[in-house]
C-alpha cells in the first residue's frame, strides 16, 4: 500500500477531486498555502495499492496543467522600500508536487 501526497494549485483542485471520485479513488483534502507564492494550494492525501498508484498519478498529471502568470514580488526584508518598485515577474505555476510513500500498516476504523 502507498501514500500519495499531491499538492496542487487551488485552480486545479476541484477537477482533480472531481476526477479522482469519478474514477472512485478517496482521498483527504487539505488547504496549504505555498511558501514561495504564498498562494492557495490543496493537498491531497490518497490512500492506494501497490497496483493502483500509476493510474492515480495519470489522473494527477492529466488534471494539474502548469501555467504562466505575472505575480509581483514580496517587498524587500531589509526595510529599505523607498527605492524598491516591484515589477510584475512571469513564472510558472501550477501542476502538481507529488510525494508517494511507503504504507506499513492502514486502519479503517
Amino acid at each position: 500500500m502507498k501514500l500519495i501526497v499531491a499538492i496542487v494549485q487551488d485552480k486545479d483542485s476541484n477537477r482533480l477531486s472531481h476526477a479522482l471520485v469519478k474514477a472512485e479513488y478517496r482521498a483527504t483534502k487539505l488547504a496549504s498555502t505555498g511558501g514561495f507564492l504564498r498562494a492557495g494550494n490543496t493537498t491531497f492525501m490518497i490512500g492506494v495499492d501497490d497496483e493502483q498508484v500509476d493510474d492515480v498519478l495519470e489522473l494527477i498529471r492529466t488534471n494539474c496543467k502548469v501555467r504562466d502568470q505575472l505575480v509581483t514580488p514580496v517587498t524587500p526584508m531589509s526595510g529599505s522600500t523607498d527605492s524598491y518598485i516591484p515589477l510584475p515577474v512571469e513564472v510558472q505555476v501550477g501542476g502538481a508536487t507529488v510525494f508517494v510513500m511507503p504504507v506499513d500498516r492502514f486502519e479503517h476504523f
